[in-house]
């Protein structure tokens, strides 16, 4: 009889201790597998109690409750017949793991933990988790919940092993065990295991997709197997947005994969396996000559009484066809991910909607086109029969709502706009973008003048002081220039609050606007922002995205969003206008900052994702800038970078919560922990001076001898 089975993965869109909705979402995801005939699932990781609990690991609690809701799982009728394999913490002889449960029929096969923990970036795991060592299993003593179930099972093997069925085998590996040196699925193939399973919590990073995929394939296409690949999807309750993208994979090609970005809470995919097919992959015999050292041979079994394939699979089931991954280009990825991060984020706070400050710029101008991408999805899955989107839509439109409505009405209803102008510093041209795009996205749009509360301001400092403090084009100090500046910028945010408050009440609604930020990751990287203006909001959809991507982002959009309005953003020079306009001075942004956005996403990449100090910055740009500027130029550049970097570091503490997207973000509460109070780095400066002088010495001596 011919090897076929029907595998089945998963992403779900999990909530951070909804114990309720998770198990309903795990189970809806079950019933669909066995709907195609799977007789096995993977679900993501830690998907009973959610991914992102943090410091929610260290609570009793949470360990009780998932062993609660993993009985109510494999107890249940519609869940039998199927090997189930769950993401749940376990705690075992005084440790705690996170691991992956392996059920059917209400039996636990295994526990199987975690053996290699992601510790950097976004994830901190050994602070809540231990690694399992390699090779060891031990017996696992089983809560109570498990003990009643009708089996009365006591105890199951814990440990790094595999599931032997009457036709097959398997084994687990978890997120992070893909991406390190010495994976276990090479390991697993070596042993003859034929399909590997990886349940993973792994967020989205623009144009990481790749380098993800590549993995998986690399760990089929060597020595043959299958992989099943699933992960959480959406915002769980943090600054990560998880893009599923569950893949099922054999012998190096793709049989299935899922959507990266979907409002859709469930999604399986699912293909049909041909297990003999592995054979011709496994024939080489140096894999041969590996697979009996005795380390390979170690890994411990256990048989069950099952069988992977499915009787009506015969001779003429075709297997799945392969097909070639896919991929978003990053403009996609900007436009779709932050939109159903927000998404997710505005149904589950029960906010009324969002409130963004619209400059008449390019950083705000992206975070409101964002949000309109974020509409178009909702009215894209209400039309395809999305119930749960339905129902979240419905909520939040309230009276009148029909099921017809276009993107543009829907935005009217949950966005509200407003641009917070000054007489003297505030051009006509921003006033009108900003009106203009909220007209063509079809947001609520308020149009006012903040003069007389920041006139309230001046007027009460002056008296407290006893001097008017004035602008540097009126004679000002640079002190009192930037005083007056952070006036106008904090007054903006005062006022954000008080219309994200009051704006659904004066509409005839009820509830609050959550009030959005707009400061880009080399802006905060650079510290050009004021601390407590606009750029404090409630959460930020681009504070992981560069000013370059973002410029990319409105070009694509003006097309494929069809709002000509975008390049009149493009076309503008990026200011602030907190300055007075005059005749012979506008204020730029990049003149301000003294640096490119080019320039900073260079820096920012360098100094996070490349690990460079100051040395390290002048020494790596020195050469790749030679053809831009002199090697002093170079200096001042990485100097000033590094001086306002650290000058603004305090800024970083108390900057609102921004999605995460690129390698490089300055985020300081998660991502780049680092001082907050610098020293001037004089000793770096002098050894790069030290450099300098030597390079100068260098080039004279060759132009004396060239006789130039």
């Amino acid at each position: 009889m011919p090897r076929k089975c029907v595998l089945a993965t998963c992403q779900l869109n999990q909530w951070v201790l909804d114990y309720d909705g998770n198990r309903d979402r795990i189970i809806e995801a079950i019933i669909s597998a066995k709907a195609a005939h799977a007789t096995l699932i993977l679900t993501p990781e830690l998907c009973i109690p959610g991914y992102g609990l943090l410091d929610h690991w260290l609570e009793n609690d949470v360990y009780a409750h998932s062993w609660e809701i993993a009985a109510e799982i494999i107890a249940r009728p519609d869940c039998q017949d199927i090997i189930i394999d769950l993401g749940l913490p376990v705690q075992h002889r005084g440790c705690s793991y996170n691991a992956r449960l392996i059920a059917l029929n209400g039996e636990v096969l295994a526990v199987r933990p975690k053996l290699d923990l992601c510790n950097d970036g976004n994830f901190r795991e050994m602070r809540y988790f231990t690694p399992w060592p390699r090779g060891r299993v031990e017996e696992y003593a089983l809560p109570e919940v498990i003990q009643v179930l009708p089996r009365k099972q006591e105890r199951c093997p814990i440990g790094e092993c595999a599931i032997e069925a009457l036709d097959g085998s398997f084994a687990s590996e978890t997120c992070e065990e893909l991406w390190t040196p010495n994976s276990p699925h090479a390991h697993y193939s070596l042993a003859g295991i034929e399909i590997v399973l990886n349940s993973s919590g792994s967020h989205h990073e623009l144009r990481k997709l790749d380098a993800r995929i590549n993995l998986i394939k690399e760990a089929t296409a060597k020595t043959g197997g299958v992989y099943l690949y699933s992960n959480q999807r959406g915002c769980d309750g943090d600054r990560l947005y998880y893009d599923g993208c569950a893949l099922i994979m054999s012998n190096g090609e793709v049989l299935a994969q899922g959507s990266q970005f979907s409002l859709r809470d469930v999604e399986v995919q699912t293909a049909v396996v041909d297990l003999d097919s592995i054979w011709a992959q496994r024939t080489s015999r140096s894999r041969g000559l590996q697979a009996n050292e005795p380390s390979v041979q170690k890994l411990k079994r256990i048989p069950v009484d099952f069988r992977l394939c499915h009787p009506s699979l015969t001779l003429t089931t075709r297997p799945t066809e392969p097909r070639e991954p896919r991929y978003h280009l990053p403009v996609e990825e900007i436009a779709l991910g932050p939109a159903c991060w927000l998404w997710d984020y505005l149904r589950r706070s029960k906010a009324a909607g969002f409130l963004v400050p619209l400059s008449g710029g390019i950083d705000s101008c992206a975070t409101a086109t964002i949000v309109y991408s974020m509409c178009r999805l909702v009215v894209l899955d209400m039309e395809a029969g999305n119930d749960v989107v339905l129902a979240d839509a419905k909520r939040l439109y309230g009276e009148g709502f029909s099921g017809n409505l276009t993107a543009k009405q829907f935005c009217n209803r949950i966005f509200s706009t407003v641009f917070m102008g000054m007489q003297q510093q505030s051009s006509k041209e921003t006033r009108t973008r900003a009106k203009e795009l909220a007209a063509a996205i079809g947001a609520h749009h308020i149009d006012t003048n903040i003069d007389t509360m920041v006139q309230s301001l001046h007027s009460l400092v002056a008296d407290t002081l006893g001097f008017e403090p004035k602008f540097k084009v009126h004679g000002g100090t640079q002190s009192e220039n930037l005083a007056l500046q952070n006036f106008q910028s904090r007054s903006r945010m005062v006022l954000a609050y008080a219309l994200g408050q009051l704006i659904p009440h004066s509409r005839g609604g009820a509830g609050g606007l959550l009030i959005l930020g707009s400061a880009n990751v080399d802006e905060c990287l650079r510290g050009y922002l004021t601390k407590y203006d606009c750029s404090s909001a409630d959460i930020n959809p681009i504070g992981g995205i560069s000013k370059t991507d973002l410029k990319r982002f409105i070009k694509w959009a003006e097309t494929a969003f069809d709002l000509p309005i975008l390049q009149q953003f493009l076309d503008a020079t990026p200011t602030a206008e907190l300055e007075p306009i005059t005749n012979d001075y506008v204020q730029s942004d990049e003149v301000d900052m003294g640096f490119t956005y080019d320039e900073l996403s260079i820096l920012g990449r360098l100094r996070k994702t490349f690990k460079l100090g100051t040395v390290g910055l002048f020494q790596h740009l020195v050469g790749e800038w030679s053809d831009r500027m002199k090697p002093r130029d170079v200096y001042r550049k990485v100097r000033d970078f590094m001086y306002y970097y650290a000058v603004n570091r305090h800024k970083m503490t108390t900057m609102t919560p921004g999605l995460y997207l690129e390698s490089y973000t300055p985020d300081d509460n998660r991502f780049d922990l680092r001082p907050f109070l610098y020293p001037r780095f004089t000793f770096e400066h002098r050894k790069i001076e030290g450099m300098l002088e030597k390079m100068e010495e260098d080039e004279a001596g060759v132009n004396a001898a060239n006789g130039t």
